[in-house]
């Protein structure tokens, strides 16, 4: 009788902890942009690219990648137990839908995720492209009891479903699961930051060329990778928050410049190039 009443206050201190970290480096991010913000007024030199880019090698990414290189999530959460189930998910198949239950957490094994949100109107909109060792449905953890939003498969996958009382009993029970996925979390916020000032300070050319470098893991080490096997002009249209047709004028002028290259074939596929940061950092 009492191991359930232990248990409660496992559970929501491990989401305090979680929120607590979370809300002082978002303090601090919010501080560092602000700081940004008032240097864009000042000289107008600001290319929206420098921090974004500075965030994909940023010391909360480095702190995940030198997490993994000592723990191996795939190993642990194979030994949770009960509360986990492998998926196999084809491509363009749905993860989950808008307004499902938010009752679990999904760990990409393998493949690549799209997440997009509709609106009351209609309206569709990218707003994260996802691949092997990313969580998302996180949302669940935080309180939702709906999905804000939907995932699909872009390629095939393989996912590992996460029940929400597993996910909180797993960071709980092994700390170094639980730094990796704070870490994560936390690298998920900045983004999200980075975007918006992204969004209120740079073109939809500026805007498109950093989505594509980021997209090829520009900045990361080892060489920049196929983007995504057949990313359509309406997917990246999205991401960036312009039209279609603007997407093809500049998605045609990257081509002849050199800066991106059609692999062809039936898998479709982008090459990008380092040049393209050039698009970027001119003023």
């Amino acid at each position: 009788m009492r191991s359930p009443a232990r248990a409660a206050p496992k559970a929501s201190s491990i989401l305090a902890e979680i929120q607590c970290r979370m809300d002082h480096f978002h303090d601090l991010q919010r501080t560092k942009i602000s700081a940004v913000g008032t240097q864009i007024v000042g000289t107008r030199r600001f290319t929206g690219l420098e921090l974004p880019l500075m965030g994909s090698i940023s010391p909360t990414k480095s702190l995940a990648k030198k997490k993994s290189r000592e723990f191996n999530p795939n190993s642990f959460l194979a030994t949770i137990g009960d509360g986990r189930k492998n998926l196999s998910v084809a491509k363009k198949q749905g993860v989950f839908a808008q307004g499902d239950a938010a009752d679990s957490v999904f760990y990409i094994q393998k493949g690549k995720v799209k997440l997009t949100v509709v609106s009351k109107t209609g309206r569709e909109a990218t707003i994260g492209l996802l691949a092997e060792g990313n969580f998302f449905g996180e949302g669940a953890l935080a309180g939702q009891s709906l999905r804000m939003g939907s995932a699909a498969a872009m390629t095939d996958c393989e996912i590992l479903r996460i029940d929400k009382k597993a996910m909180i009993s797993a960071l709980h029970r092994e700390p170094a699961f639980s730094e990796l996925f704070v870490a994560y979390l936390l690298a998920r916020n900045v983004r999200y930051e980075e975007d918006l000032v992204d969004q209120l300070f740079n073109s939809s050319e500026k805007r498109l060329a950093r989505i594509l470098l980021l997209l090829a893991h520009f900045g990361k080490e080892g060489v920049p990778e196929t983007v995504v096997p057949k990313i359509s002009q309406e997917s990246l249209a999205e991401m960036v928050g312009t039209t279609r047709s603007r997407v093809s004028f500049f998605m045609n002028r990257f081509r002849k410049l050199g800066f991106v290259e059609y692999s062809g074939g039936p898998e479709g596929g982008l090459q990008v190039h380092s040049s393209l940061l050039g698009v970027v950092l001119h003023d």
